[in-house]
Parts: structure tokens; C-alpha cells; sequence
């Protein structure tokens, strides 16, 4: 069955497009994290939506599975093949669709295909006089197409939400190998069913997304960034409610950072520095932006920013801050941030949670996860850092010391149950913006109803009823 399905392949991509040597596959085959490996017959890269369809019809013409992949910085498994087929897995990699297809300044919109970077798009929304808002760490590598597949969400959520808040429409090969265009640059659009957001956030399960029409905004052209010192979440979750009343659509980014996420930033990171003379338990990161032109808005938005954190230090809630007088200041406050999932794993494996709950439950679900943490496993490192701003923590745990890490690593089940329960009581999420991909695929069982997973397998079984959309994730 292989060879003449590569031929097949071949025949749609050029020989150079199509990889079987088991070298050239391997970046292909393992995740970012180094946690999951798979096997694939081969890797086929088509150059446009015509030959994704034609791959996808190939493939489910000889019964074999499709596993989609962008940027491959994906951290659950999502994007790697898992060799649980019995024809086989063939690794459709996006990455040569990387044309801008269009711009529409009035319409506020970019039309793209999967396979851009991040940081392309961020880029060329720029240079048009726009700002294209998603922002995360692995902008430089991530693409739209994994963006869109795991709903990616960053640091600016809280202003201008996530992947889905900021598509309009999709285009899509789906799992027979015909093509929906669905490029629409619509904001009202009372049709039916918006069908854009079955892809969205499926992980390839239903579909591979080929290109997508995106929201513009205006760029901001004042922005006032601090790094603040405070006593704990609950403050943090405070200061959020403070800055929102007096702020409103200005604040783009809150920040939460655990000192044991810094401390692994000072020492992996090179050039980085602590911004503050003290080492405190909690910090945020605090940017607000302004539309408005002009030297005076930056000096409002800075004299907002202060006179906000003055107010609060006075009245003895926070312990220091400092506010960058400089693009190049607040980029090192930024750099911090961004680094910490860089430091991590230098720093080792750990077991890692992408949980959402209610903002209001932050300060509870930190205080008693950590509390249960240190009963039941005494020296744990609690790595806490993420997007208070929308209820999004990133909740890590190791221990510093390599055998002991590993013992504690190989214990991950016992871990997660007592952070994911506690996450379900809390109204929350155990996957706020990485997807379940093969991590949590069982996990996630416990916490979805027996009636929304029936839902969830009904559309699995319309819009690919063979199961050969990147199966073994999500369901």
C-alpha cells in the first residue's frame, strides 16, 4: 500500500515535497517538547489548497490517516502521528502555504494562508498600519494553521480574545479531500450554523484549515508597561478590578509571575535581570495601549499607569514597580515573561497544566492547589505564571532534584487528578489554550459530560465518518 500511494503523492507534489527517508522525517515526527514520537509512511508538503485535497483524497483512497502539521510548537502532542492506524499515517506538513492572499484596509481584515507565521502576519499587519493582536511565546515558529486548530489565545486575550474572536472565516479540506471555502469577511452573518468554529479548536479532527480571513485593528501607537510587586493573586486579581475601572479597553496584557518562574528565567536566561532591588513572591505585568497619536498619549497612559500603582502602594497593597521609560525596558520586561517556557525546559521536564477558571477563583484555586501539593509531595517546585487576565494559569510542578524529578514526573497521573478535580470544582477548564491533543484525551473524560462528549463524536462522525483525520487526538 505504501508505494503506491507515494507515488500517487509524488505525482501531486513533485518528488522533492514528498519524504520517506526516515532522517528528513524525524523533525516531523517528535514534538516540540520531546515528549511524543510517532512513525509516519511518509511526510507530503503541499504548496497550495489543490494539492492538500488531492493528498487528503490519496490518502483516504488507500485507508490511511491524515495528521496535519504547522510549526510543530504545539504542547500536548497534537501534531504528531502516534502509529495507532493499521494502514499507516501520513504527516500533512502546511508549512510551504505561506502566502498573504490579500489585505482589506477597509474591512479591516487579512486573508492568509495556514502555513504564515505568527510573526510574519504580526508583521505584514504592521506594515499596512494594523495590528494582527494574537501574541505568544512561539510566535516566531507557531503558525495560523496550528494557531487556529488549538484556539490559541497569548497574552492579549483580555482585550482583544482568542483565535476564534478574531476569525471571521476558514477555508478547509475537509476529510473526503473537498475543499469549503469559507473565506468570508463578515462580521454579521445569520445563515445557520457558523460552521468556522467546528474547525476552530478541533485539532485537525474534522478537517485541515488551508487559509483564513483575520481581524485587523488599529495599531496602537502608546503603550505604558510595568512590572509590579504585590502580595499574592488575590492582590493581583485586585489590581486587575482597579485598573479595568479606571483603564477600560486599555489594558492589553495582566500578567501573573510566580518568583519560582522568574527565578528559572535569572538563571537560564542569558542577559536576564530581576527588575526590582527585592526578591518578592508575586509580580505582574502590566501593559496598557492607546489608538491615539501623539507624544502626550504616552505620557498620559504612563501618568494613568502611576499614578493607578502609586494609589495602591500607598494604600499598602503593592510592594514596588517599575514602569519602563523605554520601548527597549519594557521588551526586557517582556523577554521575562516570554522566557519562562524557554528556561522550563532547560531546566528539565515537569508536569505541566493549562487550566482556566473563573477570575474570581484564581486566588483559591493557587492557594489550595499549592497547599494539597506541598502535603502530599513536600519540596515540589509550584511553577505558577500565565494570563490572569482571562482566568488562564499555567500551573507546572517538578522537583529540583533530577531523581527525584523523575520519580515525581512518573507520578504525573496522581498530580494532574489533583489538579484537574479541583480545577472541574471550580467551574473551570483543564485545557485553557493548548487543546487536549494525546495528553488529555482520557483526562478529559472525567470532566465533560456523557451528553457533551455524544456531541462532540456525532460531529466527529459527519465530517469524518472513516476517522482518518489526525486520529488519537482530542477523541
Amino acid at each position: 500500500m505504501k508505494r503506491p500511494l507515494l507515488d500517487t503523492l509524488v505525482s501531486i507534489v513533485g518528488a522533492a515535497q514528498v519524504l520517506d527517508d526516515a532522517s528528513e522525517m524525524m523533525p516531523f515526527l517528535t514534538d516540540w517538547r520531546g515528549r511524543y514520537g510517532g512513525q509516519a509512511l511518509c511526510v507530503v508538503r503541499p504548496g497550495c489548497t489543490e494539492e492538500v485535497a488531492r493528498s487528503v483524497a490519496a490518502c483516504v483512497a488507500a485507508g490511511v490517516a491524515i495528521v496535519p502539521q504547522g510549526g510543530n510548537t504545539g504542547l500536548v502532542g497534537g501534531a504528531t502521528p502516534c502509529a495507532g492506524h493499521p494502514n499507516g499515517e501520513v504527516v500533512v506538513s502546511l508549512a510551504r502555504m505561506n502566502r498573504i492572499r490579500a489585505i482589506d484596509l477597509d474591512n479591516d481584515t487579512m486573508t492568509v494562508e495556514a502555513g504564515c507565521i505568527l510573526q510574519r502576519v504580526q508583521d505584514v499587519a504592521s506594515e499596512a498600519g494594523r495590528l494582527f493582536p494574537l501574541s505568544l511565546a512561539a510566535e516566531g515558529s507557531a503558525t495560523i494553521g496550528g494557531n487556529l486548530s488549538t484556539n490559541a489565545g497569548g497574552v492579549q486575550v483580555l482585550r482583544y480574545g482568542s483565535m476564534r474572536d478574531l476569525t471571521l472565516g476558514v477555508e478547509v479540506v475537509l476529510a473526503d479531500g473537498r475543499v469549503w471555502n469559507g473565506l468570508r469577511g463578515l462580521r454579521k452573518d445569520n445563515t445557520g450554523y457558523d460552521l468556522k468554529h467546528l474547525f476552530i479548536g478541533a485539532e485537525g479532527t474534522l478537517g485541515l484549515i488551508t487559509a483564513a480571513v483575520l481581524k485587523l485593528y488599529p495599531q496602537p501607537l502608546a503603550r505604558a508597561t510595568a512590572w509590579v510587586a504585590l502580595a499574592g493573586p488575590d492582590a493581583a486579581v485586585a489590581l486587575l478590578r482597579r485598573l479595568r475601572e479606571s483603564c477600560g479597553e486599555r489594558i492589553s496584557a495582566f500578567e501573573i509571575v510566580g518568583r519560582s518562574a522568574l527565578e528559572l528565567v535569572l538563571k537560564h536566561i542569558p542577559a536576564a535581570r530581576d527588575p526590582l532591588a527585592q526578591a518578592y513572591d508575586w509580580q505582574v505585568l502590566v501593559e496598557l495601549s492607546d489608538v491615539i497619536p501623539g507624544p502626550d498619549t504616552s505620557k498620559k497612559l504612563g501618568g494613568m499607569l502611576e499614578k493607578i500603582l502609586a494609589a495602591e502602594m500607598g494604600a499598602g497593597r503593592l510592594f514596588d514597580a517599575t514602569l519602563a521609560q523605554s520601548e527597549a525596558q519594557a521588551g526586557s520586561l517582556w523577554q521575562l515573561r516570554e522566557c519562562i517556557a524557554e528556561a522550563q525546559k532547560i531546566e528539565g521536564r515537569s508536569i505541566k497544566h493549562d487550566v482556566s477558571v473563573p477570575i474570581s477563583h484564581i486566588a483559591e484555586f493557587i492557594a489550595r492547589a499549592d497547599a494539597m501539593l506541598d502535603k502530599l509531595f513536600p519540596g515540589v517546585r509550584i511553577v505558577c505564571f500565565g494570563h490572569i487576565g482571562d482566568g488562564n494559569l499555567h500551573y507546572n510542578l517538578s522537583k529540583p532534584a533530577a531523581q527525584a524529578n523523575a520519580q515525581f514526573v512518573a507520578g504525573q497521573a496522581a498530580v494532574n487528578r489533583l489538579v484537574h478535580d479541583l480545577v472541574h470544582e471550580l467551574g473551570g477548564s483543564i485545557s485553557a489554550e493548548h487543546g487536549l491533543g494525546q495528553l488529555k484525551r482520557e483526562e478529559i473524560l472525567r470532566y465533560k459530560s456523557p451528553v457533551e462528549m455524544e456531541m462532540m463524536r456525532a460531529v466527529k462522525a459527519a465530517l469524518d465518518p472513516l476517522g482518518l483525520m489526525n486520529p488519537g487526538k482530542l477523541l
